[in-house]
C-alpha cells in the first residue's frame, strides 16, 4: 500500500527553463545599470548564448559587451542568479494532483539536488512548504549525497515513518532519478515533461517503474 508519494523539484514540479528565464531577466536588469544598456537587449542575449552552450554565459556576455570584468564580478553574477526569487509556478497539474493525493490521505515530499540557495529560493516562490509534508534539499546535507545517493531517500523514510515498499518517487532525469530501485524496493515514476533531462542516458539502465505524461495520471497507479 503507498503511503508517500516523493517528487523531484526540476522539471518535474517546476519548469526549468521558466527558472531560467527568470534569473536571465534579473541578471539583464542589474547589468543594464551597470552598463548602461538596455535590459531587454541583455536578456536577448543572454537567451542566445546559453542556446549555444550554458557554459560560462556570464563571461561570454560581459565579452559580448565590451566589458573588463574580473573573476569577483562573475562569482558576483552568479550569487545573484541563484540568490534571486524566481517568476516561476507549478506546472499546471501539479496542485490538482497534490489535492487527489490528501484526499486519499497520502503524505507528499520533495527530495531535490541543486545548489541549496537556489533551490530554497524556487521552493520560496511556489510557497511548497504549504503543500509537501517534508522537503529535502541534498545539497544542505552534502554535494555527496545528491541523487542517486539513498541518504535523502533513508531521511524520508524517517521523517514520514513509513517502509520503502510504501513509496513511489516521481522524476524526470533518467541520469538518477530511478537509481534508488536498484538500492531500495521504492516504486519510480517517470514524467515525460519538455524538460532538459529527457534525453539522458538511464544510469546503469536502470529504468522507472511507470511512466506518465501528467501528474494526475498518479491517482490511477495508486488505485
Amino acid at each position: 500500500m503507498i503511503k508517500v508519494v516523493i517528487f523531484d523539484l526540476d522539471d518535474t514540479l517546476i519548469s526549468e527553463k521558466l527558472y531560467i528565464e527568470s534569473g536571465y531577466r534579473h541578471i539583464s536588469e542589474l547589468l543594464s545599470l551597470r552598463v548602461n544598456k538596455d535590459d531587454q537587449e541583455i536578456y536577448g542575449l543572454l537567451i542566445e548564448l546559453f542556446k549555444k552552450s550554458p557554459k560560462n554565459v556570464f563571461n561570454r556576455v560581459l565579452d559580448r559587451l565590451g566589458v573588463i570584468y574580473t573573476k569577483k564580478n562573475i562569482i558576483e553574477l552568479v550569487e545573484e542568479y541563484r540568490n534571486h526569487l524566481p517568476r516561476i509556478n507549478f506546472f499546471e497539474d501539479v496542485l490538482p494532483c497534490l489535492k487527489d493525493l490528501k484526499k486519499k490521505g497520502i503524505k507528499v515530499g520533495i527530495i531535490t539536488d541543486g545548489y541549496a540557495n537556489a533551490q530554497r529560493q524556487k521552493l520560496k516562490a511556489v510557497k511548497a512548504i504549504n503543500y509537501f509534508d517534508e522537503i529535502v534539499v541534498t545539497d544542505e546535507i552534502g554535494r555527496k549525497y545528491w541523487k542517486p545517493h539513498p541518504k535523502a531517500f533513508e531521511m524520508m523514510k524517517e521523517k514520514l515513518n513509513v517502509e520503502f515498499n510504501e513509496m513511489i518517487y516521481v522524476g524526470d532525469n533518467p541520469e538518477k532519478d530511478f537509481f534508488i530501485a536498484n538500492i531500495y524496493p521504492i516504486s519510480t515514476t517517470r514524467i515525460y515533461r519538455d524538460g532538459f533531462y529527457r534525453d539522458k542516458v538511464y544510469l546503469e539502465n536502470i529504468k522507472e517503474t511507470n511512466a506518465i505524461f501528467d501528474l494526475r495520471e498518479l491517482k490511477v497507479l495508486i488505485n
